[in-house]
């Protein structure tokens, strides 16, 4: 495929070298742009089939590496790698690229710094669409996250890099086929010093899961929840067997935010990758209600 973004660096607040895919808009009335925020153990990589979509729709994107994760740079103090200091990485990018207001995206983790955000500082935030997270999570999701993330893998071959991404993510995605493993593979995994596949995320980003012991398991972030769904137009996305989003969860957010419009991708758990007919059906119609 070929390449649809310009490559940007930034610099992060405690002087970190940041990356993000910049996808220029189509041609048209001026938009706002939208800042896409991976999960976890994620990177911008897993944007790169919606960003050229919201691209040609008209809105600039910029799908971030998030500190510690692809083409960013990795934190000597592994203690930052947490979402207040993600959400400073990002108003430092927007400060850098000049961008006073934007859409944000966030699957996941990116939903939590889309949160922070909101509740650090509010004005920035013009609209989100949140992917499979809210601002309690249930605990058995966050349980299997924890235990495989910054855990060593050995994969010297990219079938044994898909059979381990099918091995962690195939309760999540049931339909997908051997192609489709080998893509998200090859989205998680980069070729490491040794010529092999090596997992694209510094493995100390879980130091401060395991820091945090059983606080981890159980945050309680409704009051940035009730900040970012105040007076702005948010999209929840959750996939329907999703184990970290449970549908009690959902129906609670639902009720605190009553105007949050709400779609539910069918067969998928967590977290929807968005290219879902379903997903896309909801996310493109948001977008177009956003000045």
């Amino acid at each position: 495929m070929t390449q649809t973004f310009a490559e940007r660096r930034w610099t992060s607040p405690d002087g970190l070298s940041l990356y993000a895919r910049d996808y220029a808009a189509a041609s048209g009335p001026a938009k706002l742009p939208v800042i896409a925020i991976h999960g976890l153990t994620r990177n911008s990589a897993d944007f790169g089939t919606l960003a050229p979509l919201i691209a040609q729709s008209g809105r600039r994107v910029l799908a971030v590496d998030v500190r510690g994760r692809g083409q960013s740079d990795r934190a000597p103090d592994p203690m930052t790698y947490q979402p207040l200091n993600y959400a400073h990485d990002v108003l430092a990018l927007m400060d850098q690229a000049g961008i006073a207001r934007a859409v944000f995206l966030g699957t996941s983790m990116g939903g939590l710094i889309t949160m922070a955000l909101a509740a650090i500082r509010s004005k920035v935030v013009a609209a989100a669409i949140l992917n499979d997270i809210g601002p309690e999570v249930a605990r058995e999701g966050l349980a299997r996250i924890a235990a495989y993330s910054g855990q060593p893998v050995d994969t010297p071959t990219w079938a044994e890099a898909a059979a381990y991404v099918k091995s962690i993510n195939a309760v999540a995605f049931p339909r997908y086929t051997e192609a489709d493993w080998d893509a998200f593979a090859r989205r998680t995994f980069r070729i490491g010093t040794e010529g092999a596949p090596v997992l694209d995320y510094d493995p100390d980003i879980a130091v401060p899961i395991k820091a945090a012991g059983a606080r981890a398991l159980a945050p309680n972030l409704w009051p940035m929840f009730g900040r970012l769904t105040r007076a702005r137009p948010v999209l929840l996305v959750r996939g329907q067997t999703s184990d970290l989003l449970s549908e009690k969860i959902a129906a609670k957010m639902r009720r605190r935010a009553p105007r949050m419009d709400y779609v539910e991708v069918p067969g998928v758990g967590h977290a929807p990758m968005l290219d879902e007919p379903e997903a896309r059906a909801a996310i493109f119609p948001f977008l177009g209600e956003v000045n």
